[in-house]
């Protein structure tokens, strides 16, 4: 099942409805943080939540998941349908994500266009299961790892191992555009 889109399927029906993350927690019992986290990918409802999720924003389970399993063989996303995935963003992190296979349900990599802004970091280290990938495209980043930093600039490439705690940070004065694959477990 393509859990990203799913996300992205929750945070789009909330807001086509107006509501607030407050009142899809008042309508589930569930918390803000919580549906928060859903939204951005960070965690995997259960069937149940899910459940409660799909009554708050008035559709069924079924409805919720339709489609998520389908693999067409090829898909072609053009450059004016990239579709922006909110990645926890803050005012020190103000980074864009592009999804660049958002078409392909229910894929084994999820690619990313990442546009960071110059002086932009993470507040912290993150970590999830699977690999990942990225290659920067253009300007410069330091990519921390397990508390070390590491400079990489356009052309350079990072393959590792996500469920260590990781990070991008801008600290150059120009944008810089990384290619992010990631592979989940």
């Amino acid at each position: 099942m393509n859990l990203v889109e799913l996300a992205q399927r929750i945070r789009s029906l909330r807001l086509d409805r107006h509501m607030t993350l407050e009142e899809v927690a008042s309508r589930t019992g569930l918390t803000r943080s919580w549906l928060s986290k859903v939204e951005n990918f960070r965690v995997t409802p259960s069937l149940p939540a899910l459940g409660q999720i799909a009554v708050a924003l008035n559709v069924t389970t079924s409805e919720l998941v339709a489609g998520l399993d389908e693999k067409p063989t090829l898909v072609v996303v053009r450059k004016d349908e990239r579709l922006v995935v909110e990645r926890e963003s803050s005012e020190s992190n103000t980074t864009v994500y592009e999804s660049l296979a958002h078409k392909r349900p229910s894929r084994s990599m999820d690619p990313f266009l990442l546009t960071v802004p110059a002086g932009v970091a993470r507040e912290q280290a993150l970590t999830h299961t699977g690999e990942e990938f990225l290659m920067v495209q253009q300007g410069q980043i330091e990519f921390e790892f397990d508390g070390e930093k590491h400079t990489v600039k356009a052309g350079d490439c990072i393959y590792f191992d996500s469920s260590v705690p990781h990070r991008v940070i801008n600290s150059s004065k120009r944008t810089a555009t990384v290619l992010c694959v990631f592979r989940g477990e």
